[in-house]
């Protein structure tokens, strides 16, 4: 199995062909084999993208938000967000997209609800020909691990991206205790964001330094176990996105508000941490 490695451009705009010749030339050099990047909202900018990453042979990860956005809109039912999905698998067709990472529902949603959604989202998918892969982020129905679970356990055809930093937000730990089998969902992992949280944040300040080792390690760990049960199934390729942030994320110094860490300097940090990992874990028998 192979590691394919894609480039966020969460904060980073690319509205002109220099921009996007100066991100691919970065792709290039640092091993990004593509781009994660938010869904345009009509078609025209949906064929622009589709331009624009032919012309910097780049692959592309779509960015779905059912809800309108990072937050869902609270007076949306599901009926409206099912909709939004629907015109974003149309439009994900004209960007020749891997597949779809879908941030989808909302938090607030009843259990049943919340199946009823995902098994009627995951049926736009398949009749479609699409994959969407159903984000972990906060605000969002899958922003809890044991709420998901729940879900898996009556929609089992799911597949899932591994933003794990939020579910260690949401417990307020590492879910490292005999009781936290994420089994379930972990064996259903399609796609994986790299960015490591800890118990009090979606975002260490830099996953690199000592204080941060024990949620560095716990990450690790669980993208080993996606990883094993991928290729035990036989994945030719796996995804990873560092995802690093702005907007909150990274950390700011007080009164100046200057970022303690750039974050494309994160992310580089990621990708060649992960894809040393990667080469040593594939090693193993």
């Amino acid at each position: 199995m192979d590691l394919e490695l894609f480039r966020s451009l969460w904060g980073r705009p690319n509205h002109t062909a220099a921009d996007w010749a100066h991100c691919a030339a970065e792709c290039r050099e640092y091993g990004f084999v593509g781009v994660e990047a938010r869904l345009p909202i009509d078609l025209s900018g949906c064929r622009a993208l589709a331009a624009a990453l032919a012309n910097e042979d780049l692959g592309y990860i779509a960015v779905v938000f059912t809800g309108g956005d990072v937050i869902p809109d609270q007076a949306w039912d599901p009926a409206q967000h099912l909709a939004c999905l629907a015109g974003a698998i149309e439009r994900a067709r004209d960007t020749g997209a891997r597949f779809i990472n879908v941030l989808a529902g909302n938090d607030r949603w009843p259990l049943a609800q919340q199946v009823d959604f995902f098994g009627r989202a995951q049926a736009l998918a398949d009749d479609a020909g699409m994959i969407c892969s159903f984000e972990t982020h906060r605000a969002t129905s899958l922003y809890s691990p044991w709420v998901t679970l729940e879900l898996i356990a009556q929609v089992s055809h799911l597949r899932f991206t591994a933003d794990l930093s939020h579910w260690v937000v949401v417990a307020e730990r590492l879910l490292d205790h005999p009781c936290d089998d994420l089994t379930p969902f972990l064996s259903r992992v399609h796609h994986v964001q790299a960015r490591v949280g800890y118990d009090q944040g979606p975002q260490v300040p830099h996953p690199a330094a000592p204080e941060y080792a024990a949620a560095l390690a716990w990450h690790q760990a669980q993208w080993q176990t996606i990883w094993a049960t991928q290729r035990a199934a036989g994945r030719a390729v796996t995804t990873v996105t560092p995802e690093f942030g702005p907007d909150g994320y990274t950390h700011l110094l007080p009164f100046t508000r200057a970022p303690v860490a750039d974050v494309w300097d994160l992310n580089r940090w990621m990708a060649k941490a992960t894809r040393e990992q990667f080469a040593a874990w594939s090693l193993k028998p």
